[in-house]
């Protein structure tokens, strides 16, 4: 496979690489995931993590164990064991799903690799509609308020929710955003400020708790989430916290936004209710990780429930930013996201 390079993955020397996402931003660690193993790890301790960037990784893989000479029985097996690694986000299974029709071809080596590469340009290119379609919904001089991480860090491009961000910062309509830190494992703080950071976008990190004190004082004007997978009805699985930001938000009558490719659709699920949600380790609670090592707060063995994601009822959602435009409350009342 030819020499591939984003943000967060690389394919070099027909092996892939994962940017360590858990020791951003005071290490920038390039990791190894060259076998189906590695890369469930990798997943599973967040080192790579976003919902398109998952699917991508796990098709990348696919195609190189393919060039590498696994076997079509193979290569079945590694997808069902890929598919199962992070439940809540569907962009794995839709992508999944597109590599399991590469696999049946006859050239299936070339089919696979072929798939994967459209699948990464594909992602690049859903983004950059997004930005375009989010971006005019920003009002000059705005103060945007997002959670967790959603930029190139978890996509091939630039972004879902801050590629909208970016792109209308660009645009000089940015005046700051606000950056929840999202407990327990701190992507905001770690990722999206750094990211912020990198791109010279104006912003300031709160703590989740926050929030609702500034939109009281009037200093939010929108809030810019992603998703891990929307529903047939319009409801949104996305990081812990989410729903909280989306009732306060609803309460002091802000625009709330979700921006996310068609690929993060799962017109087969009929509501939020029905979205696995994936339940992490106690430890992510009790205390905090990270390059700088471990720090336990909580007694030990203290009680923890620790969902990774939460659902936003769709009747506290102002719009759904897809790479296809923006569809309204109205058109998902209407059905717009139900099956055809």
């Amino acid at each position: 496979m030819q020499t591939l390079q984003t943000t967060s993955l690389q394919v070099r020397d027909n092996q892939l690489w994962i940017l360590d996402q858990q020791a951003l931003p005071q290490q920038k660690n390039w990791l190894p995931a060259h076998s189906v193993a590695q890369l469930v790890d990798h997943i599973h301790a967040l080192r790579v993590r976003g919902a398109p960037l998952i699917g991508l990784s796990a098709s990348l893989l696919l195609a190189l164990l393919a060039e590498q000479g696994q076997t079509r029985d193979q290569l079945a097996q590694a997808l069902d064991v890929l598919r199962a690694a992070r439940p809540t986000a569907v962009n794995l299974m839709n992508n999944l799903d597109r590599m399991k029709l590469a696999l049946a071809q006859g050239s299936y080596v070339a089919a696979l690799s072929q798939e994967a590469l459209r699948l990464v340009e594909e992602d690049k290119q859903l983004c950059d509609s997004i930005a375009t379609a989010g971006s005019a919904l920003v009002k000059p001089g705005s103060q945007l308020l997002t959670h967790c991480n959603t930029g190139g860090l978890a996509t091939a491009g630039v972004g879902t929710a801050l590629g909208v961000i970016a792109r209308a910062h660009q645009q000089g309509k940015v005046v700051n955003v606000w950056v929840g830190e999202t407990r327990p494992l701190l992507q905001g703080g770690r990722l999206t400020a750094w990211e912020l950071g990198e791109l010279s976008v104006p912003y300031q990190l709160i703590t989740d708790s926050m929030a609702a004190s500034l939109m009281a004082r009037q200093q939010v004007d929108a809030i810019w989430v992603g998703a891990d997978r929307i529903a047939a009805n319009g409801d949104v699985a996305n990081k812990i916290g989410t729903y909280s930001l989306a009732v306060l938000a609803h309460y002091h009558g802000i625009p709330f936004y979700v921006a996310a490719p068609h690929t993060t659709l799962d017109r087969l699920c009929p509501d939020g209710a029905a979205i696995p949600i994936e339940q992490r380790a106690a430890s992510e609670v009790a205390g905090v990780a990270g390059s700088f090592g471990h720090v336990q707060w909580a007694p030990e063995n203290a009680a923890v429930t620790n969902p990774a994601f939460d659902v936003t009822p769709a009747a506290l959602i102002s719009g759904w930013v897809l790479d296809t435009g923006v569809v309204t409350p109205d058109e998902v009342a209407a059905g717009i996201f139900q099956p055809t």
